[in-house]
């Protein structure tokens, strides 16, 4: 992260620079740069990197780094209006509007300004990343033969098989599609499964991405209820009868955001629910690599109570190791796997071989187990310490459930508080933090903030935060 800041401060110098040459002048080699501001090689090639980027400097192999010539005027600015009535048109005769909210996701996306503490990603901080892992995975998955070869549609076999006796023993690889990450594998599944302007019922409150994905097919998400043990079976089943829906979407394990593992008699009639109604389940399976040090032995997915094919199998690799390694399976058996498919094949042909070929490399190696292990008491000592200041430092939120896996906490606010209004005042105060608002498929029950301790630096980072955060509710509720 220095050496990122580093180059960027580089190039903020070299951009001042720059007027005292002329088109065409050209700059100080490198050697120069690195000993007049006492940088690395590595600052110095990504500075100009991103000046070059912008139109600002060229480089020629062999000669240097010279100041780019002149741009031309800018093209005149358009009049986009139009739009505004083509959209329009395009979605009246839509049963639901297709306009998507991506608000709640952009928020645990989005990198928080400079000096402010990040209790909002959904990623692990960067020195909890395998990034020399990941390096050596894809060296070495450089070296296979035909690496940038084209891989089979469904992905390659190897890691088919991998990802099947991960999900169940009875699963085979034929049964498993290799997907660009989670998001793109429940995309598909929705898509396959429930036609536009169908219900869809999904938890409540559940993850901002399933519900922007669902709106943006046309879908109609009804909102079932959780509790600390999962969906309540009761409700699911009034839910199924009264909208007609073919499709539940749920987070079993370390549900997002409220942290709830379903109970094992849940499991059983969730499954029943499902198969009387003539429904799929979809199960987002996104935490299961992410249980702390002390969750002890975690249920089987789903997936592997299910002879049947009630259950769509969603998983991904992406939560533990980097944002960019967007690999993840659909697992499902029966006709619907071709429909699944079809649709995963029109949409991205195929996830890049390389990708691929660098997860078999990762996931082979000893320095896995390692990784996992790291996360899993990083995690806990994170929880641990979110929990301690939440309960020190900030009087009057409630934590309703202490989750044993996954990279947040869901706080509930007093009643009557404005969650946007504290959000906003976090904000100004140095802390990212999510209102609970987008977790919600319709209006909420009560207000909320989710808080991630997997992005913060460490535990100093996450209780600054919460004093901030403290600062924040203090201004918001009118407390001194």
């Amino acid at each position: 992260m220095q050496e990122r800041n580093s180059a960027s401060e580089l190039a903020h110098s070299l951009r001042r620079e720059l007027k005292h040459y002329s088109p065409g002048g050209k700059l100080p080699s490198s050697r120069e740069l690195i000993e007049r501001y006492r940088v690395s090689p590595v600052t110095v090639s990504r500075a100009l990197a991103r000046l070059t980027a912008e139109g600002l400097v060229v480089t020629r192999p062999g000669a240097g780094a010279f100041r780019a010539a002149a741009c031309p005027a800018p093209p005149r600015t358009g009049d986009t209006s139009w739009q505004e009535v083509t959209l329009s048109a395009d979605t009246a005769a839509d049963g639901v509007p297709r306009a998507v909210d991506a608000s709640g996701v952009l928020v645990t996306l989005a990198a928080p300004p400079p000096g402010v503490i990040e209790l909002t990603g959904g990623y692990l901080h960067p020195t909890l990343q395998p990034e020399a892992a990941l390096a050596a995975a894809l060296a070495r998955a450089g070296r296979r033969p035909g690496v940038w070869g084209r891989p089979p549609v469904d992905g390659l076999p190897e890691l088919r098989e991998w990802f099947a006796r991960a999900i169940a023993p009875t699963s085979g690889a034929a049964e498993i599609l290799v997907t660009a990450g989670g998001q793109s594998a429940l995309t598909t599944a929705l898509r396959a499964l429930a036609p536009p302007g169908a219900p869809v019922l999904v938890e409540s409150p559940t993850y901002p991405g399933m519900l922007a994905i669902a709106r943006a097919a046309g879908l109609r998400p009804v909102p079932v209820p959780v509790d600390p043990d999962g969906v309540r079976p009761e409700l699911l089943a009034a839910a199924f009868r009264a909208s007609g829906a073919k499709v539940f979407v749920c987070q079993p394990l370390f549900q997002n955001p409220t942290g709830a593992v379903l109970a094992p008699e849940r499991r059983v009639e969730v499954l029943r629910i499902a198969r009387e109604a003539g429904a799929f389940v979809i199960e987002d399976d996104f935490a299961r690599r992410m249980a702390h040090a002390d969750a002890g032995p975690l249920p089987p997915p789903l997936a592997a109570d299910d002879p049947d094919g009630v259950v769509v199998h969603v998983c991904s690799l992406t939560k533990v190791t980097s944002p960019s390694l967007r690999v993840g399976a659909l697992a499902a058996r029966g006709p619907v796997l071709e429909r699944l498919r079809a649709i995963h094949v029109v949409d991205t042909f195929f996830v890049p071989r390389p990708l691929q070929e660098a997860t078999l490399e990762l996931v082979g190696s000893a320095a896995w187990p390692r990784l996992l292990r790291t996360v899993a008491t990083e995690l806990k000592t994170r929880r641990d310490t979110l929990t301690a200041a939440l309960r020190t430092g900030l009087p009057g939120p409630v934590l309703t459930h202490i989750p044993a896996g996954g990279y947040h906490l869901w706080l509930r606010l007093p009643d009557g508080t404005d969650e946007a209004a504290v959000a906003a005042a976090a904000l100004r105060a140095g802390v990212a933090v999510a209102p609970g608002r987008p977790y919600f498929g319709a209006e909420p029950p009560a207000p909320h903030l989710r808080l991630s301790f997997a992005a913060p630096a460490g535990a100093a980072e996450i209780t600054e935060g919460v004093r901030r955060l403290r600062t924040a509710c203090d201004e918001t509720l009118g407390r001194g």
